[in-house]
């Protein structure tokens, strides 16, 4: 089971996040489902987070290339602002988290997901910064005292108990990430961010399996809520 779940998440681990659906929802790009294009990953190979799935590189998020982008601005929603702050801020505490999986862990299935979790938040943070900047917000990319205590508390565990520990800790923020993006469909202003999260929350629902899945193959029990 633990070698299924780690096939299952390479195979998911390059679908395009956040930064992804922005940069195919403004140029017009195809969405994860898109048409293959050449210079594919061999079988087995993780593509680099925000890569189009079959694809050797991914673009760089350009500010200009959008409708929004084209007249310099974004049009002022406090929620879309909620929306990309909260972000940057959870990213930050999940990639610090994560990084401790790759060390802290005894397991190769939990040390794997936690190289894939640093990797996707660390380039969905370079990819949100231009976004943020466009919405003039100024967001601080640092976890909130609640999870820096998490943190603190990863560090001292290692083997089963840190794993035990990091897969509840990441389940409960998953979960909570899977539900931002939900309600920033049918909340955002704009049009940019609700495509971005219509594409991407299917994605995250994948990665909140494949961690549910390790949850069980580790016998760890998780919060129902």
């Amino acid at each position: 089971m633990k070698r299924h779940a780690g096939k299952r998440l390479l195979a998911i681990s390059g679908a395009a996040l956040l930064a992804g659906a922005m940069v195919m929802a403004q140029q017009g790009q195809p969405g994860m489902s898109g048409t293959p294009q050449q210079n594919q990953p061999q079988p087995g190979q993780p593509q680099e987070p925000g890569q189009e799935p079959g694809t050797a590189g991914a673009p760089g998020y350009s500010p200009a290339a959008g409708p929004e982008g084209a007249s310099g601005s974004m049009s002022r929603s406090y929620a879309d602002e909620a929306f990309i702050t909260t972000t940057l801020k959870d990213s930050s505490a999940e990639a610090q988290m994560s990084k401790l999986a790759t060390t802290n862990s005894s397991s190769s299935d939990v040390k794997k997901y936690g190289l894939n979790m640093v990797q996707i938040h660390t380039q969905l943070a370079n990819q949100l910064r231009p976004v943020a900047n466009m919405l003039g917000v100024k967001a601080v990319e640092k976890p909130s005292k609640k999870q820096n205590k998490e943190i603190a508390q990863l560090k001292t565990l290692s083997g089963p108990a840190f794993d035990k520990a990091y897969i509840q800790d990441m389940v409960k923020d998953q979960k909570h990430d899977v539900k931002s993006f939900k309600e920033e469909e049918n909340a955002a202003q704009s049009p940019t961010i609700k495509q971005a999260a219509r594409m991407d929350e299917p994605v995250l629902s994948q990665h909140l399996q494949v961690l549910q899945q390790i949850a069980e193959n580790h016998n760890v029990t998780i919060a129902s809520k």
